[in-house]
């Protein structure tokens, strides 16, 4: 895996709708911005021989990270995978869609559910939003959330950004019910 930089964000909510937020919503972004392993070479026709090498090794590496700056006990969670525009969602989806990546969030988090994710194409720069919902149970609708994040140099074209989301709590001042009760 050829990695070209890590981001860390770490975003603090203390206010939201005039009422303060008590305890204080921490989310967490680590991302990866590493060279595509497929560049250059067409239409590979079995992405797995490189998934199988460079997905654990992204999860080894952000799954600690991420847990690291959330600095808290996690409840939610999320991924992405963005790819610059000389490569393929296909690329980016491939190695974030395993378990071999996603199980090092899970065991990191002691975590069960699937993470939600967001894969798409574009320059550097492109904004995004990762989808987090809760670790534990998706029916959990507080925890439903999402968190923009922009990285300006990043992915350049022949790279992929793969990057883990971890939050403290559901949404802030959340009143809506579980899914498994009707309003």
């Amino acid at each position: 895996m050829k990695l070209r930089k890590i981001t860390t964000i770490v975003d603090e909510v203390l206010m939201e709708g005039g009422k303060g937020v008590d305890p204080v919503a921490r989310t967490a972004v680590v991302a990866a911005i590493i060279e595509n392993p497929w560049k250059d070479q067409g239409f590979v026709d079995d992405l797995g021989p490189g998934i199988d090498d460079i997905a654990p090794q992204l999860g080894e590496l952000l799954a600690p990270r991420v847990m690291e700056a959330l600095g808290t006990p996690l409840e939610a969670y999320g991924k992405a995978a963005i790819v610059g525009l000389n490569g393929e969602i296909e690329h980016g989806s491939g190695l974030i869609h395993t378990l071999k990546f996603g199980n090092y969030f899970r065991d990191a988090a002691d975590a069960s559910t699937l993470l939600p994710a967001v894969e798409k194409r574009g320059p550097a720069g492109i904004v995004f939003d990762i989808p987090l919902k809760h670790f534990t149970d998706a029916t959990i609708r507080s925890h439903h959330q999402s968190f923009e994040v922009r990285i300006p140099d990043a992915p350049h074209a022949d790279e992929i950004l793969v990057a883990l989301a971890g939050a403290s709590q559901g949404r802030p001042q959340q009143r809506l019910a579980d899914l498994s009760t009707e309003q």
